[in-house]
């Protein structure tokens, strides 16, 4: 897939009405935002169009309102934060494509700003309708990709507007692409990559396409133990996805065959059931005894985890260690960003429970690149193409 897009810097906009798909889909709790962060991380792309003279006209989806009107799911607390954060109007069209959004589109002025009503609103959003696609592109001379959490799918309004519309990326995707691309195609070395999660079979394309990338690949989270099971190790009551287990022998065979450092857990914490208050203990990862289960790495293993991160290059870490959300059993991922924040090395983190973590504990700002996009930066290190990117134009 080619990664070198034009951006919003590559094309002229002055004067233009440009399309913008953000991602607004943000929690929200009796009517009120809870977390801001995805309208904030719009900001630049949006200013950078305003302060350039386009009339912009953002879209959204909001949560799953099934392709019908349904007003639990509007984008008014939205489009009321944008208007302080940006200190400008932002009136909210009362439909999507209907004659509200036409008559506001219209009138738009140089460097004003609107946004339409969720785009999922429409039944024909989420089949990627070429009709509905045509209706949301006839408001705009350009359309912009900024919504890096939806790009992998191949909806109207990040993917179906490009065959109307000259289509760039807005700043959030072009560094999502430049980055993760560049960790892809031509890593600093060595390259270093940290799964974790609870199940092989979510991750079988990311590892696969990474065993021919990294020099050392780090497997925790439940998912490890779907690889003691394949190495002939009890697992007790762990997490185990039996149906797997020759798939496992063949990407552990796979890595030993291309020299990739494989590395996984040498001690584990087990608990006796799958509780935040349950007795726990920790042993050696090779005999885990009947009726108990693995919830976390052990010291030992944290501390051959953090070697192999200290020397890296290039680290990309996508999924907890344990079960992070239990502070009995959160250690384990915690020592891993922390380790990944002091590594020095171009660090990517693929979105979920990773960056949550990393931002829970402050470090944030010590990596370089979180990815706003949990399904699409799996998709991306699987190496796929990701419909809402491949419908840009190429530098």
């Amino acid at each position: 897939m080619n990664y070198n897009k034009k951006t919003i810097e590559d094309i002229d906009v002055s004067g233009k009405k440009v399309l913008v798909r953000c991602d607004f889909n943000v929690p929200i709790k009796d009517g009120v935002i809870t977390s801001d962060k995805r309208i904030v991380g719009a900001i630049p792309t949006i200013k950078y169009l305003m302060e350039h003279n386009a009339k912009v006209i953002l879209c959204s989806h909001m949560g799953k309102p099934k392709g019908e009107v349904n007003m639990k799911y509007t984008l008014a607390p939205v489009a009321a934060r944008l208007a302080e954060l940006l200190g400008a109007n932002v009136p909210l069209a009362k439909d999507t494509v209907g004659p509200d959004a036409k008559a506001l589109a219209a009138n738009l002025k140089e460097g004003e700003v609107m946004l339409l009503e969720n785009t999922r609103f429409d039944k024909r959003e989420e089949k990627n309708d070429p009709e509905f696609a045509k209706e949301l592109a006839s408001l705009a001379e350009i359309f912009v990709s900024d919504a890096f959490g939806a790009v992998h799918r191949a909806h109207a309004s990040t993917a179906g507007v490009a065959a109307y519309l000259p289509a760039v990326c807005g700043y959030l995707i072009q560094k999502e692409i430049s980055v993760m691309g560049k960790a892809l195609e031509n890593p600093a070395r060595p390259f270093v990559a940290i799964l974790g999660g609870a199940k092989v079979s979510d991750k079988i394309g990311v590892i696969n396409n990474l065993i021919e990338k990294v020099d050392t690949l780090v497997i925790g989270g439940g998912m490890a133990y779907t690889f003691f099971k394949a190495k002939g190790n009890s697992v007790g009551t762990s997490i185990c996805e039996y149906d797997k287990l020759d798939m496992a022998k063949e990407m552990m065979d796979k890595a030993r065959e291309r020299g990739v450092n494989f590395l996984l857990p040498v001690d584990n914490i087990i608990g006796r059931e799958y509780k935040e208050d349950t007795t726990f203990m920790r042993i050696y990862s090779d005999s885990i005894p009947d009726g108990w289960m693995g919830l976390d790495i052990g010291d030992k293993t944290q501390e051959l985890f953090a070697k192999s991160i200290q020397g890296a290059g290039t680290i990309v870490w996508n999924g907890p260690m344990g079960v992070s959300e239990w502070k009995n059993f959160a250690t384990g991922t915690e020592s891993v960003a922390k380790a990944v924040a002091e590594s020095g090395a171009v660090s990517i983190i693929g979105g979920g429970d990773s960056a949550e973590a990393v931002e829970r504990l402050g470090f944030a700002d010590k990596m370089t690149h979180i990815s706003t996009g949990g399904g699409a930066s799996l998709e991306f290190l699987e190496g796929k193409e990701l419909p809402g990117i491949a419908c840009l134009l190429d530098k």
